[in-house]
């Protein structure tokens, strides 16, 4: 399901469930555990998935089994994704195929976000399958993406291909699939020489304000969002 390997100073964790790389109960734990380990040993860390699929989301199985098991899902998605905001290490994503929804918030948490060419889908399309957008997930765009796609990338759930992904703020860079994670290794590596405790501060002066509106109002907003009226 996941993979970790130290490679000078750059923690490189791959997912890889065979399938859609859901944001299952496990999975979400295993990168927890990961990035744990990553901001004890490590200087930088890549955060790839495997050939033509980084994340489909979280685990439909488990968010169709209730409300109970959904509501335990997403809170702990939602951990994992501020903590990933949050990380004191560089991290940089490989985003090696499709990411949608909560994969796409995965790969909007990097430092650096480098995307593969192909005929692949990032996106929140969580409006046009009937859901809300989470704050979570509206403020997560609202920092990375481009003032001038939030409107299509939210509340239109468009889906961008690579190209107008990287326009749009998801990604730094589009390369060949054979480039991408090379190319996540060598940026890892340049990113574990700046400064710890510079990268550290500037980070919370940068995404202190998010992380801490986000965890503020998640209760809230995840009640809403299990409403049968919402």
């Amino acid at each position: 399901m996941l993979t970790y390997t130290l490679e000078d100073r750059v923690a490189i964790v791959k997912m890889d469930d065979g399938k859609a790389n859901a944001l299952s109960v496990a999975m979400i734990d295993k990168l927890l555990e990961a990035l744990d380990r990553a901001q004890r040993e490590a200087g930088a860390m890549v955060l790839a998935g495997r050939q033509d699929r980084f994340s489909g989301g979280f685990d439909l199985k488990v968010m169709m089994a209730g409300p109970d098991a959904a509501r335990g899902l997403l809170v702990r998605g939602a951990d994992l994704l501020m903590k990933l905001y949050a990380t004191t290490i560089p991290l940089v994503v490989a985003c090696t195929g499709h990411a949608m929804a909560a994969g796409a918030l995965v790969v909007l948490t990097g430092d650096y976000r480098i995307g593969t060419e192909g005929t692949y889908k990032i996106g929140l399309n969580e409006a046009q399958i009937g859901l809300p957008v989470p704050v979570l997930a509206m403020e997560l765009a609202r920092d990375r993406l481009a003032p001038q796609a939030l409107t299509r990338a939210t509340l239109l759930g468009h889906v961008f291909e690579p190209a107008d992904a990287l326009a749009v703020g998801y990604y730094d860079e589009v390369l060949g699939a054979e480039h991408v994670l090379p190319r996540a290794i060598a940026e890892a590596k340049r990113l574990a020489a700046i400064s710890p405790a510079a990268f550290k501060h500037t980070k919370t002066r940068l995404r202190g304000k998010t992380i801490a509106h986000v965890r503020a109002t998640s209760d809230a907003d995840l009640l809403e969002l299990m409403s049968p009226a919402s």
